[in-house]
């Protein structure tokens, strides 16, 4: 292959982070899940519920959905992942997830205001994100055949910022010409595209139709670039999945840094997850931030993680992953700490005059480090993973890394749903994501740089 079929090839590869980061940037995080909350607690309100409890209650929904949708991924991955590697498809697999993806997310449309097509759009939300993930994950199985073991750091790293860069396009176009605020205007002061109707928030639910139609749009770079080697074998079955998956586990359980890496990611993944999917839920129910608000710390944490993403590919590339992933973590347990500590009244022990700025700057800076950091951990983890990858069967092998990323998948969500019901308090809801960070970082003190494949 020369170098600019290579490169090509890289390129149409990292398109499919650019084609997917919308479902995780305008709808996981900034724009439908804070909507979301905002409709689900005025929800629980006309039923008879206090504000207080009202709030917790949508924060409970939002996070049950999560619970129900993370298992799901983590429970299919490693036998999708399995199959792929056994029959030597998975585009036809990514091909068909995508596509259901994009058609659920258009239904997003169907949230009205006062709560009209709330179950509905939560469930076409998170069950597009699973054929979302789940086509990811498999795309994920490609990378190690893009470059060496050096390079693979470099190419995931700026994968994920080019990714987050299309994370920030897309959270611009929506901010300025369709997400309306209470006085139905853009945040620049426009009235919503297309004749949108901002009394029904169609501005803000354009979102849905926004994330399929852009889904779809970029996904085709990917799909003219990527192609599988034509692999015929006689003996794919489902027989043969599962055998080859029940060897593989084995095989893994048996090395040391290989399953503390798995182990460990499971925690730290989880508590990362749980900070991008209550970030907007969280400016909206304890800042009482308005939608054009949360898509301004949105644009702040997508810019912080692109360039970190790509900073930590090039720290990744010249010092290893684990090193990354370690300062990372360590960054998050610190926002964390501010997040439990931080209300609209006080900062810790310190109480803060009424109209205070002091929240919203500081829950800014927060967006930037959960944002950059994030990014980095999770290229530098995927880079990890490719060092504890058979190179036979890498899909099997991002299947099992999906699987740990979700099996507890329900365990951060649970947590934050417990402490948030048990205390009444949004902010005291996040104090299990900080547990979860420090279990995950002592598990990687078993974890080798380099993999342990060749030991």
């Amino acid at each position: 292959m020369t170098d600019i079929s290579r490169k090509k090839r890289i390129w149409g590869w990292m398109f499919f982070d650019w084609a997917q980061q919308p479902y995780a940037t305008l709808g996981l995080t900034f724009i439908f899940a804070p909507y979301f909350a905002a409709v689900a607690a005025d929800y629980f309100r006309e039923v008879g519920q206090a504000d207080q409890i009202a709030r917790a209650s949508a924060q409970s929904l939002w996070s049950s959905a999560q619970t129900i949708a993370g298992l799901a991924i983590a429970f299919s991955a490693p036998f999708l992942g399995a199959w792929a590697d056994t029959s030597g498809r998975k585009l036809p697999w990514i091909k068909v997830f995508t596509a259901l993806a994009i058609l659920c997310a258009a239904f997003i449309w169907l949230l009205q205001p006062d709560g009209t097509g709330l179950f509905m759009a939560l469930a076409a939300f998170w069950i597009g994100f699973v054929f979302s993930e789940s086509a990811f994950n498999l795309n994920n199985g490609l990378l190690p055949s893009l470059g060496s073991p050096a390079e693979i750091g470099r190419i995931s790293g700026g994968s994920t910022a080019f990714g987050y860069w299309g994370g920030v396009l897309s959270l611009f176009i929506i901010l300025l010409f369709f997400a309306e605020n209470e006085t139905g205007k853009t945040l620049i002061g426009l009235s919503p595209a297309f004749g949108l109707d901002p009394e029904t928030r169609e501005g803000t639910r354009f979102v849905g139709p926004f994330i399929a139609l852009w889904f779809a749009l970029f996904t085709i770079p990917y799909l003219l670039t990527i192609r599988e080697p034509r692999v015929t074998r006689s003996d794919v079955s489902v027989r043969t999945m599962l055998r080859d998956l029940k060897s593989s586990v084995r095989a893994i359980s048996k090395r040391r840094s290989a399953s503390a890496f798995l182990l460990g990611s499971m925690f730290y993944r989880d508590a990362l997850s749980a900070l991008y999917a209550y970030g907007g839920v969280y400016a909206t129910l304890v800042l009482d931030w308005s939608t054009p608000q949360v898509g301004v710390f949105g644009i702040i944490a997508a810019i912080a993680a692109a360039l970190l993403s790509w900073l930590g590919g090039i720290a990744d590339q010249r010092r290893g992953p684990k090193p990354v992933i370690t300062f990372a973590i360590w960054s998050l347990i610190v926002v964390c700490t501010i997040i439990v500590g931080m209300s609209r009244e006080h900062l810790f022990f310190i109480a803060l005059p009424a109209g205070s700025l002091i929240p919203d700057i500081t829950f800014y800076i927060c967006g930037a480090v959960i944002g950059g950091a994030g990014g980095a951990l999770y290229a530098s983890s995927r880079s990890l993973m490719v060092r504890h990858a058979d190179p036979d069967r890498p899909a099997e092998a991002f299947g099992l890394f999906a699987l740990t990323g979700k099996a507890t998948a329900f365990l951060a969500p649970a947590l934050i749903t417990l402490f948030t019901l048990l205390t009444q308090s949004n902010q005291l809801g996040f104090l299990p994501v900080i547990f979860l960070f420090l279990l995950g970082l002592t598990l990687l003190r078993w974890v080798q740089p380099e993999g342990d494949l060749t030991t």
